[in-house]
């Protein structure tokens, strides 16, 4: 049962963690088209946001690392550590779920595709890939459009 990398935190993670997401994206869109002044701006935020992968990644590496020294100069039952850490992370690799994930998603950690999703209707915005939507005034319309190119 190995999930697609695509949507595999997705499909593992509560319907109100992905609708307060999608909602925080729709919304950044929307705030943006208002100040396109912002654009650059939120776009080097996003280029340093952490996306779901990597947090797990380093949250992991810090938990074995650490039950390993201190299963070597301490007490080895700590080695128990990251022996459930990367059992934990290879469940992750395979499923796309383990027992962080419904943490970090509650506290908003998206993942790759989600970050990609806002950075390219932004850069829709602004204008990088051409004319979109209605006219500037019909800036709904437009963030429609931009949102909706963002996730093809």
């Amino acid at each position: 049962m190995i999930s697609d990398t695509a949507t595999r935190v997705r499909r593992h993670s509560s319907d109100e963690a992905n609708a307060r997401i999608d909602h925080a994206i729709n919304a950044s869109v929307r705030w943006h088209a208002r100040r396109p002044d912002r654009i650059d701006a939120r776009l080097r935020a996003l280029d340093a946001e952490w996306d779901v992968e990597r947090v797990l990644e380093a949250n992991a590496a810090t938990l074995a690392l650490s039950g390993t020294l201190l299963g070597i100069f301490a007490d080895r039952r700590f080695l128990a550590l990251p022996i459930a850490v990367t059992a934990f992370l290879l469940q992750h690799a395979v499923q796309g779920w383990c027992p962080p994930v419904p943490v970090l998603r509650s506290l908003d950690v998206r993942t790759a595709r989600e970050i990609d999703t806002e950075r390219h209707a932004l850069k829709a915005l602004r204008g990088d890939y051409g004319p979109i939507g209605p006219g500037p005034r019909q800036r709904d319309d437009r963030v429609a459009h931009a949102l909706q190119a963002a996730r093809l």
